[in-house]
């Protein structure tokens, strides 16, 4: 026994590194979506083309995946269904997708990064507004939620409506010039606006994520539902593309920067990225994927200074550093609420076993016809659940 528990040891070690080092991988790959993303637009791809070649490539790589792996849990498709998957892509792929975009054209790989660290606050809102999530503000969990997201809320403010001055400005090679210049474009570029499209772009993903949990409950087949997504997604893009994008010259890729650019966004930042996302929530837990999310800011953060000379700016160090510590107290609170949660199910439980036992006990030990009556009339009048049993939890 004690052999098998020191081979269980070792063996959960691995385990937890691999976990470590797959989240790392992510988030390296996700910060180089950013600046590759931008890079793309910058070459004058279009945003529309972009996100619907991204999207037909994440397609193809999740389909077969999702017709193998889940033959027996798909359950059979009708127009309910049909529906939800439809107003999953408006607001999940095309609202989402085309304002960070927009987002990213006007702002920086950094503070489009920043920015989404604020999408947990956001959906916790969402949650509680539409009675999905209860906000107990006489507790630490509930205060922790709510603190949070107000420091998001104030940190995305920050960020959108004082730039500051200039507080790092790393020293520019004849390199990094070229590639700057290849990230920040010919200029014209709004700030306000931009942060305002970023905002747009984490609600929408707050939003995506809030209606998937229902449709979810009624068709348990994640890929299936990502893959029907995706494609509705596609179709979306398509529709906006034949009023904005109808030059055929826009949909030819011409260069190889350009079709790199679009690979990575499919393959990396949308199936590889969403298949190590999924492993990672099977194995480590929703929270310690999220908890997670502020590196991949950091990441970007040096990327851009090191590789590209990006400057740095007041206002957004400060929104940042507040939409992270928001974050993190709302993780701490959903976290803490989870493990109250489970506290007040074993108790319940236990309670439950003693006072089954407890009958069992004094039926068996019952001499007199008399005891036995009064222990039949006791478990009856009693009832299944104590009163205090439907208070909120």
């Amino acid at each position: 026994m004690a052999e098998n528990a020191a081979m269980e040891k070792k063996a959960m070690i691995p385990e937890r590194a691999k976990l470590h080092l797959a989240m790392l991988a992510l988030q390296f790959g996700y910060a180089g979506f950013h600046v590759v993303s931008r890079a793309a637009l910058n070459m004058g791809v279009s945003k529309v083309v972009f996100a619907i070649y991204r999207n037909i490539i994440a397609l193809i790589l999740l389909v077969p995946f999702a017709y193998f792996l889940e033959k027996k849990e798909r359950p059979k498709i009708n127009l309910s269904f049909l529906v939800h998957f439809f107003l999953l892509a408006l607001c999940g792929i095309t609202a989402n997708q085309g304002f960070y975009l927009l987002g990213l054209e006007n702002t920086s790989p950094t503070f489009a990064s920043a920015i989404q660290n604020s999408v947990p606050a956001i959906t916790f809102v969402m949650a509680a507004a539409l009675g999905l999530e209860k906000v107990h503000l006489n507790r630490k969990d509930g205060i922790s939620k709510v603190l949070g997201t107000l420091l998001c809320v104030g940190g995305a403010s920050i960020i959108t409506l004082y730039k500051g001055p200039v507080v790092i400005k790393p020293h520019l090679t004849s390199t990094n010039n070229e590639l700057l210049l290849l990230l920040e474009g010919n200029g014209g570029k709004n700030w306000t606006l931009g942060c305002i499209f970023l905002i747009g772009h984490c609600l929408s993903w707050s939003g995506w994520l809030v209606l998937q949990a229902p449709v979810l409950k009624k068709y348990p087949a994640r890929l299936s539902v990502t893959s029907y997504t995706c494609f509705f997604g596609v179709i979306q893009f398509l529709i906006i593309a034949a009023f904005l994008e109808r030059d055929i010259q826009t949909w030819i890729i011409s260069s190889g920067g350009e079709l790199f650019t679009i690979l990575y966004a499919g393959c990396v930042a949308s199936g590889i990225a969403f298949a190590v996302q999924i492993w990672c929530i099977d194995r480590g837990g929703p929270v310690f994927v999220a908890v997670y999310q502020p590196v991949q800011t950091l990441v970007v953060a040096i990327m851009a200074s090191v590789a590209l000379g990006e400057q740095f700016y007041l206002g957004g160090i400060i929104g940042a550093v507040l939409i992270i510590a928001g974050l993190y107290l709302v993780l701490w609170g959903k976290s803490e609420e989870r493990r109250r949660a489970r506290e007040n199910v074993i108790i319940a439980t236990s309670s439950e076993i003693r006072n089954e036992v407890h009958g069992i006990r004094c039926v068996d030990s019952g001499a007199h016809e008399v005891i036995k009556h009064a222990s039949v009339r006791s478990s009856l009048a009693q009832p299944l659940l104590p009163p205090s049993s439907t208070e909120n939890v």
